[in-house]
């Protein structure tokens, strides 16, 4: 049960081997099966760990102990649709600020408690079972992960039950979060933990219109049917990667992130389906190497922006030289494909993003920072760009 399950890893993330090999196959960018599961194993791990270390960090007894009794039944009725809560990306961002402010002498705001009976309430929804607890929220929305949100006139206590979602209380309105047309995907717009507060220059969208999550079917259906058919392996990849999109205000200063407290959750401006299909390769990527270094780590350089990227004006520390060069890398084998696929325009990005991994993998390579992991997982990369750069200049003599 989940009072007393613990990670195949026994607490610990980095207990979960990775081999040579893996190590090498995921520093080439090139989508794998195998490698794959293996990040899914480790996020599971990682949850799994943060809901444990919370709920021995919350004084008991108390309302949370009600609500762990009541995830616990959900659990033994359905564990799957239990699963279905527990790894919503949005738990991940709430559990390590609910954490972080348990911890603090001095926290900047209190706790959010009452989340977690949120996510009790939403597991015991999904498992079909015949409930009521009372929840509290700060506003008038009401968050259920994974499923959505309740909607009231005014914040306060709510009493949620078994037919809560299906006929609401008269002073509420049942809020369902949107599954992208033919996809497992959903559109998070309404989660208050949907992105990690703050996060760097990107600010969620407030809740879509109908009209507006009718252009995300589109876009997102036809970013994903070029992918199929430019890039299958990469296509499947995201698939088996990517459970939810965020989408961006428009005043977000990016047009896209990643963050490693919401895996499997991409935050993302809708855009056309070329450079949809791209910006998915470029936030899968991220995450990918955000689930890695939960496993192994990489390097030991500290926080400091030393260093000069083709990508960006300011400086940037080791890890967003290491990052932005993963992502990059990924970006340039998809284009790649699409030139190899006659879509136009493709030559001239794949090696726009070529040129930018080219100029700064002599930097990482010899980079005094990296651990005997890392020298492999660089190496990996260098000698997957140099392949690709040997292919280009045979195809350019052609």
């Amino acid at each position: 049960m989940l009072t007393t399950t613990r990670p195949r890893t026994t607490g610990d993330t980095r207990r979960i081997a990775v081999s040579t090999t893996e190590l090498r196959q995921l520093g080439t960018t090139t989508p794998d099966p195998d490698t794959a599961r293996l990040l899914l194993a480790t996020r599971v791990s990682k949850r799994l760990l943060l809901l444990r270390t919370f709920l021995d960090a919350v004084p008991r007894p108390g309302e949370s102990a009600d609500h762990w009794a009541l995830l616990e039944a959900a659990e033994r009725a359905a564990p799957e649709a239990v699963r279905e809560v527990l790894h919503h990306p949005a738990v991940g961002s709430w559990a390590e600020e609910t954490l972080r402010r348990l911890r603090a002498s001095r926290p900047d705001a209190p706790p959010d408690l009452g989340y977690f009976g949120a996510m009790a309430a939403a597991a015991a929804l999904r498992a079909g079972l015949d409930f009521s607890v009372r929840l509290r929220s700060g506003g008038r929305l009401l968050a259920l992960p994974s499923l959505g949100a309740l909607r009231r006139e005014r914040p306060g206590v709510l009493t949620v039950t078994a037919e809560s979602w299906r006929q609401p209380p008269a002073d509420c309105q049942a809020l369902p979060l949107h599954r992208l047309a033919g996809t497992t995907v959903t559109l998070d717009d309404l989660d208050p933990y949907r992105a990690p507060r703050p996060f760097g220059r990107v600010r969620p969208a407030r809740r879509l219109t109908a009209q507006g999550r009718a252009q995300w079917d589109r876009r997102f259906t036809g970013a994903m049917a070029l992918l199929d058919r430019v890039d299958p392996a990469r296509a499947e990849e995201i698939r088996t990667l990517l459970s939810c999109v965020v989408p961006l205000a428009r005043t977000s200063r990016s047009a896209g992130a990643t963050a490693p407290a919401t895996p499997g959750s991409v935050l993302l401006r809708p855009r056309a389906r070329l450079d949809l299909a791209a910006a998915l390769v470029h936030e899968v990527a991220h995450g990918k190497l955000a689930a890695l270094s939960d496993l192994v780590r990489l390097h030991t350089a500290g926080p400091e922006p030393h260093y000069r990227v083709p990508w960006r004006p300011d400086r940037r520390p080791f890890e967003g030289l290491l990052h932005g060069a993963y992502a990059h890398a990924a970006l340039a084998g998809w284009w790649r494909r699409a030139a190899h696929a006659g879509v136009d325009g493709a030559s001239a990005r794949h090696a726009h993003y070529g040129r930018q991994v080219t100029a700064v993998l002599p930097v990482l390579v010899g980079s005094r920072h990296l651990t005997p992991e890392g020298h492999e997982f660089v190496g990996a990369l260098a000698d997957h760009g140099a392949r690709i750069r040997s292919r280009n200049t045979e195809e350019g003599r052609q």
